[in-house]
């Protein structure tokens, strides 16, 4: 879903007034009307745009709904049929001195425009109402990090409609969270007898207690002793698919150290590439010293260290 900028698409800063806001809606609506434009499609299409960024911006709790949750989180949870509800354009174009307008959802989800005559309650208008999409699901799906990297499959069981369904969810390597799948037909019944709306899986990768996860990028810690910090030595090191790595860790390595074993992290869901595995070294200073470390410890400090 790409994002929208409705004060951009105005002309107007986000700390615009409503009358600000009004004014700049009511130059662009003087320019794009199809009254003006004489049937220009992509004038036409401007004019939808701008019409939208009104019905949004000068409606208080909508404009605070989205500037809350941005254009993502906003038209998750706004339709085109919800932002328009309720909106006269007639009433505001006349007020602008234009032939009025109205706007039914089209066939494929979409608002469109009836402008003079062309009533969205003629005949027309009823047609097309029998085939307003009904509304989409969201769906939040739990995944392990294992999960994630090699690809699954999922059951799920949905409700909806009064109804419960079991959907077998295919889910590729590389979801991780955030990321969304979408199952056409699957979402709410049309009220007005037309398509389904359509299901979207949204992946919510779960806590590890092996890894941490960043984008594509997995972090692992590992201990050390303090004598191997010193003098080097080599760790096993698990990947999320089962393997062990061996890693050399250099004479004089410090605490908190971070190596990267590149390629072994999670893998893009788009390109296949994966990220990197980085390992934390963490070196091990013991509370309690016995009598031979003790005095091993002084002979070091003699030495100079």
């Amino acid at each position: 879903m790409s994002a929208t900028d409705y004060y951009k698409i105005l002309g107007v800063s986000k700390n615009a007034s409503d009358g600000e806001i009004k004014k700049a809606y009511r130059k662009l609506a003087m320019k794009y009307h199809p009254d003006h434009t004489k049937g220009d499609k992509a004038d036409e299409e401007r004019f939808k745009k701008i019409s939208e960024a009104y019905a949004v911006l000068s409606d208080k709790k909508k404009r605070s709904q989205y500037d809350t949750f941005g254009s993502t989180g906003f038209q998750q949870r706004y339709s085109q049929e919800d932002i328009f509800k309720g909106f006269d354009f007639s009433d505001i174009l006349r007020e602008f001195g234009m032939g009025g307008a109205s706007f039914f959802t089209g066939k494929r989800g979409d608002m469109r425009f009836a402008f003079g005559n062309d009533s969205p309650f003629g005949t027309r208008a009823k047609r097309q109402q029998a085939q307003i999409k009904g509304s989409d699901l969201l769906y939040e799906l739990h995944l392990t990090i294992q999960e994630v990297a090699t690809g699954t499959s999922k059951t799920v069981k949905l409700q909806h409609n009064g109804h419960s369904e079991n959907v077998t969810i295919k889910i590729p390597e590389g979801m991780i969270s955030g990321k969304k799948l979408r199952l056409a037909g699957k979402g709410q019944q049309s009220p007005y007898g037309g398509p389904p709306g359509d299901l979207y899986i949204q992946s919510k990768v779960l806590g590890d207690p092996v890894y941490s996860v960043k984008g594509y990028n997995l972090y692992i810690n590992r201990e050390i002793k303090l004598s191997e910090a010193l003098l080097g030595t080599s760790i096993s090191v698990p990947t999320v698919e089962g393997k062990k790595l061996s890693l050399k860790i250099p004479a004089g390595t410090k605490h908190k150290t971070k190596m990267r074993l590149s390629g072994y992290g999670l893998p893009n869901m788009r390109t296949q590439e994966k990220g990197d595995l980085f390992v934390i070294i963490h070196i091990y200073l013991p509370k309690n010293l016995n009598d031979k470390q003790k005095t091993l410890i002084k002979q070091l400090e003699k030495a100079g260290l």
